[in-house]
């Protein structure tokens, strides 16, 4: 008798783990889609922070700078109206960038990359202000190698 439940119990186990296996890939090939439909993309392994999208105002928090390296932070939106980006750098307030506005047109991302130079070391903030909640933004952190 338990030679007949054996296969069963295999063929059960089998057509379980495929179906879980199933699941999984459709789980990560929707991760993987969603994350190049994104309006910024993968900083790749240079990147601090990688904000892939949000809409109205917010901002980040950036940490972990290595002051031998220089530093970027790119911002993209989209959606007919406008965001407004302060910088504070919480080591170095000499060294604090001028806000900015980027303009956001409906339909295309508008981009823009900012220096922020090298020696910075500690974090900094970046807050968005957005022209209206429907306006979506991303931003990356760099320090290319």
């Amino acid at each position: 008798m338990k030679r007949t439940l054996r296969p069963r119990k295999s063929v059960a186990t089998a057509a379980t783990t495929a179906a879980m296996t199933a699941a999984l890939a459709m789980t990560i090939g929707a991760g993987q889609a969603s994350a190049q439909d994104g309006l910024i993309g993968y900083p790749g392994p240079d990147g601090l922070i990688w904000v892939q999208e949000q809409r109205g105002s917010g901002g980040f928090v950036s940490g972990g700078l290595a002051a031998r390296l220089d530093t970027y932070t790119t911002f993209a939106c989209e959606g007919g109206g406008s965001i407004e980006v302060a910088f504070r750098l919480e080591e170095h307030p000499d060294r604090n960038p001028a806000p900015f506005a980027l303009a956001c047109p409906a339909g295309s991302p508008a981009r823009i990359t900012v220096p922020l130079g090298t020696g910075l070391h500690g974090g900094f903030h970046a807050v968005v202000t957005a022209s209206s909640p429907s306006i979506r933004w991303g931003a990356t952190v760099v320090q290319p190698e």
